[in-house]
């Protein structure tokens, strides 16, 4: 290989895991939620071109949360058995930078909803506000899972206004249920480093649940699921959602299955199933909204 371009990717490569383009299940568990969102608000067939920028926004505004949580985190993630290879943690990268990729980040998603109607624009600021203070919570409350749960579930009011459709029940039923999503599946993430967390004095959904982790967890992915169906009631959803949210339901199982003995490796393992739930449910609300 030609040493310049070995360079360049030497120098490349600290960003992109930075951004966390090596890890692209992050942006997936995003991306899910916006999906259903675009295509119930769109009735099925959302504009192609509305749908090219918001698939454009959940990669951008996910490598923006993970910038802002690694420059958040960057003094205790050296602490953390998962985190201590990140670039800040690791010196490859300084806070100056990790900031001036944030701004750069949020500046390239801010020209990415300017593309998109004056309300989209308005909630857009809403997204950017949650995605900066999501990182900091983890020192002041034992619900940092709660506020990611809103971040990730911002893209749906924002996929309803770009189509110039109102905010419905159904729009909350979706944005609800999602966050539940998130708080179960990311409570598992944090069982991952909970040993460590205690620690170093870092809370979450997993610290505070303790002994009852499973059990809450499972409830937690009960309540989504039930969402799901007030869901497809609501909206007169056929069989081609019902295969999908069954296969999200054995997913569900299979996850408390694997983390029941807490083991960091099997827990780690439960999350990432949580792509495969996603996927099944967006396989089902897309062919179920198009028939």
């Amino acid at each position: 290989m030609n040493p310049r371009v070995q360079k360049s990717l030497a120098l490349a490569s600290p960003y992109w895991r930075l951004m966390r383009f090596d890890k692209p299940v992050g942006t997936l568990l995003l991306l899910w939620p916006t999906l259903w969102a675009l295509w119930l608000a769109g009735f099925g067939h959302p504009e192609p071109r509305i749908v090219a920028i918001f698939i454009a926004g959940v990669i951008v505004m996910r490598a923006c949360g993970c910038v802002i949580n690694d420059y958040a985190d960057r003094d205790v993630d050296g602490h953390v058995a998962r985190t201590q290879t990140r670039p800040l943690a690791s010196g490859e990268i300084s806070a100056r930078q990790a900031l001036i990729t944030f701004l750069v980040l949020a500046l390239l998603a801010f020209v990415l909803v300017l593309q998109l109607n004056w309300p989209s624009i308005y909630w857009s600021c809403g997204a950017l506000a949650i995605a900066a203070i999501y990182p900091f919570m983890k020192r002041y409350t034992y619900f940092p899972q709660v506020v990611l749960g809103a971040a990730f579930a911002w893209s749906i009011p924002m996929a309803y206004v770009a189509q110039d459709q109102a905010l419905n029940s159904t729009t909350w039923l979706l944005y609800v249920s999602t966050l539940l999503w998130v708080l179960a599946y990311d409570t598992l993430y944090g069982m991952v480093d909970r040993d460590d967390d205690i620690e170093i004095g870092i809370k979450s959904t997993a610290i505070l649940f303790g002994d009852a982790d499973i059990t809450i967890i499972s409830v937690i992915h009960a309540a989504a699921l039930i969402g799901w169906i007030l869901i497809a009631q609501q909206q007169q959803l056929g069989a081609y959602f019902w295969w999908g949210w069954s296969g999200a339901l054995l997913i569900a199982i299979y996850q408390m299955w694997i983390a029941r003995h807490r083991d960091r490796a099997a827990c780690f393992r439960a999350f990432r199933l949580n792509n495969y739930y996603g996927l099944l449910l967006t396989i089902g609300f897309l062919a179920a909204s198009r028939a």
